[in-house]
């Protein structure tokens, strides 16, 4: 196992062989993780990125969010109302909003309403 070094000697568990990636908080598997969803544990999974991608698309714009420490359920409907937003389509795959379109600076702005800190 590896243990992650922290200012004060402590650390958490980051991978352990039986169960892969853990949670850095509650350092449970990160399929079984609970804190993930609380607003506090935010800041512990990483920045929420917002980027525009053309790559395999067709020359077509479609702009990402990734980062996001939702389970599926809440990632859908958080996609659903920014989709809505934008008046665009979209999908969520493997744990990221991709929406059609160029809609970065609205994205962005909707976010830090919300309470995230996303980077883009």
């Amino acid at each position: 196992m590896n243990r992650r070094g922290g200012k004060n000697g402590g650390g958490g568990l980051v991978y352990s062989s039986e169960l892969g990636s853990t949670c850095p908080v509650c350092e449970q598997p990160l399929a079984g993780c609970r804190c993930r969803e609380s607003t506090g544990a935010r800041a512990a999974f990483g920045p929420v990125r917002v980027y525009s991608e053309r790559k395999g698309r067709h020359g077509k714009t479609v702009t990402v969010i990734l980062g996001l420490p939702l389970d599926g359920a809440a990632l859908r409907n958080l996609a659903g109302e920014l989709k809505r937003m934008c008046g665009s389509g979209g999908t969520v795959k493997d744990g990221r909003i991709e929406i059609q379109g160029e809609h970065r600076a609205a994205l962005l702005a909707e976010l830090r309403r919300r309470g995230w800190a996303p980077k883009g």
